[in-house]
């Protein structure tokens, strides 16, 4: 997500990425006004038929509630505080600075200590996922959640950036990164329970952006990888900008690092002309850089460290259930603004996790294990993230799609154009992307799975750089300001297969402006709400 909107507007150059409409392929607006065309939807024809039909929704339904909603809906307000129906109630389970390891000292917003918040929960919330106890845990569960940035103004009292110093700058990386604590129910007085933290489970931990953590995979020892702290390229400090996430079937939380660029300063100091190239599109400055951590910390300066920032911009797999195993960066994933990291398992059992490039005319891609899932032997599992074949999506306008495989030497990723071995190729994504002519999408955020269809949902957040020059004369959304949701259907309902269908879900917007051709699913316009900037999905 992008939220950082005081110190850090998305007007700043290089904010959310830098990257403008390139030449190398179709962007998915192109293609989505063509078929829309077809369709006549903007022009009041038929609706289309969504993949995803009501027959479904009622389905849904049924397995989730039974029937019919449980509850009766609240009218919308301005009240400070949590609505919830009537019969529900709400508690604060976790808040920033809450001690979580043990031996850490309580929240004290008067003196905000770095190595307190080592041991206390993270500054914002992004991801978050629940995670059975199962036989691992004894009672309860274990909640991850990730920590995407910090806002410093709202941290310290009378925040100046000039005159940041080196404790505000440890403290704001110690608050980076990922929570894991343990929860169990209590009961309540007058009935029911609550959920309440553990303050001393061994499964509390923090993952913060000091922590070491391993690279493993293709990337991994490559030159590009390497820097004075870490000679081998095979271990990093921290990690940064977590946003979405996702859960493995074998139960490990997997974090992705989106908008990392934001931490590095002094971009012209990268020494290799693709990760210069990729230091730029990214939005990492040439000179200076929009948080003062490098003026700090040497790692943060490509000048004194040109491949540190190579180091981020990967899928983190963490074992809640084992706090002693070391979380590892899955490069075999791809590198790129990471947003959702959506696992499952395709029909020949082999682990598939569906990721956003999270920028504008960016790429969808998924990974495709070259190992298979055992359901009886869970450490079996562990390593499957390492080896297989990253894709990234191609939409034709009939509303087929293909995933071209990222496989150096194929299909031009070879070292005439600047590709030397695979872990370049996944070193530089978007790059490989680029000549393969993926699709370039209106930012694509979260990914996500229909457990009972099996479909695949896309949100398309906007992308106001489109132009009109950039769409026909037919186009009514030249500034894709609400964005849309794309639904796609893997062939032959395998998460594994090179070939798709997909269909426009929804298409935000005020449903009661025509002009703006809003879309949703098929439903009366009459009973749907505005909705603009779909990010993550559930």
């Amino acid at each position: 997500m992008h939220t950082e909107k005081t110190l850090f507007p998305s007007g700043d150059v290089g904010f959310e990425g830098s990257e403008p409409r390139r030449d190398c392929g179709n962007t998915f607006e192109d293609v989505m006004q063509r078929r829309l065309d077809r369709r006549s939807l903007l022009k009041g024809g038929a609706a289309l038929a969504p993949l995803f039909t009501l027959g479904t929704f009622d389905k849904l339904q049924g397995a989730n509630s039974g029937g019919a909603l449980t509850f009766n809906p609240i009218e919308g307000n301005t009240n400070d505080t949590v609505t919830v129906p009537e019969g529900y109630v709400w508690d604060a389970l976790a808040r920033w600075g809450a001690p979580i390891v043990p031996g850490t000292p309580d929240f004290n917003p008067d003196f905000l200590d770095p190595e307190a918040q080592r041991g206390q929960i993270g500054y914002n919330a992004d991801f978050v996922a629940w995670l059975d106890a199962f036989s691992f845990v004894s009672g309860g569960g274990i909640v991850g959640v990730n920590h995407e940035y910090t806002n410093p103004e709202l941290i310290f009292p009378n925040y100046d950036p000039e005159k940041t110093n080196r404790l505000q700058v440890d403290y704001e990386i110690a608050a980076h990164g990922v929570s894991f604590f343990h929860v169990f129910p209590v009961s309540r007085r007058g009935g029911g329970a609550r959920w309440v933290r553990a303050r001393n489970s061994r499964f509390n931990r923090r993952i913060r952006g000091e922590t070491e953590i391993l690279i493993s995979g293709p990337v991994a020892g490559h030159p590009l990888m390497r820097t004075s702290y870490d000679g081998s390229g095979a271990m990093v400090r921290g990690t940064l900008n977590n946003c979405g996430g996702g859960v493995t079937p074998w139960l490990t939380y997997l974090t992705a690092e989106e908008n990392f660029d934001q931490y590095f300063g002094n971009g012209d100091g990268a020494l290799d002309a693709m990760a210069a190239a990729a230091n730029s599109r990214f939005g990492i400055r040439a000179q200076g850089g929009r948080r003062p951590w490098y003026r700090f910390h040497d790692r943060f300066d490509l000048r004194q460290e040109p491949n540190e920032a190579n180091r981020f911009g990967w899928v983190v797999e963490i074992d809640p259930y084992d706090p002693d195993r070391q979380p590892r960066k899955r490069t075999a994933i791809g590198r790129f603004k990471h947003e959702a990291a959506s696992a499952t398992l395709s029909t020949g059992g082999k682990a598939v996790v569906y990721s956003g490039g999270a920028a504008r005319f960016e790429y969808l891609y998924k990974f495709v294990s070259a190992g298979v899932f055992s359901p009886t032997n869970r450490a079996a599992n562990k390593e499957l993230l390492d080896s297989g074949t990253l894709y990234a999506a191609k939409f034709n306008d009939d509303g087929s799609g293909e995933w071209m495989p990222l496989i150096f030497s194929q299909n031009g990723l070879t070292p005439i154009n600047g590709f030397g071995s695979q872990g370049e190729v996944l070193l530089f994504a978007r790059q490989a992307a680029d000549l393969l002519g993926a699709a370039q999408m209106d930012r694509p955020e979260d990914v996500d799975i229909n457990p009972v269809t099996g479909n695949v949902y896309m949100a398309l957040t906007n992308n106001a750089r489109r132009t009109a020059e950039q769409v026909d004369a037919a186009n009514p959304r030249a500034d894709n300001a609400f964005g849309h949701i794309v639904e796609i259907r893997e062939s032959q309902g395998d998460h594994a297969a090179e070939r798709f269908d997909w269909e426009i879900f929804m298409v935000c917007g005020d449903p009661a402006n025509s002009e703006a051709g809003a879309f949703f699913a098929g439903f009366d316009l009459s009973r749907v709400s505005k909705i603009a900037n779909p990010d993550n999905l559930a």
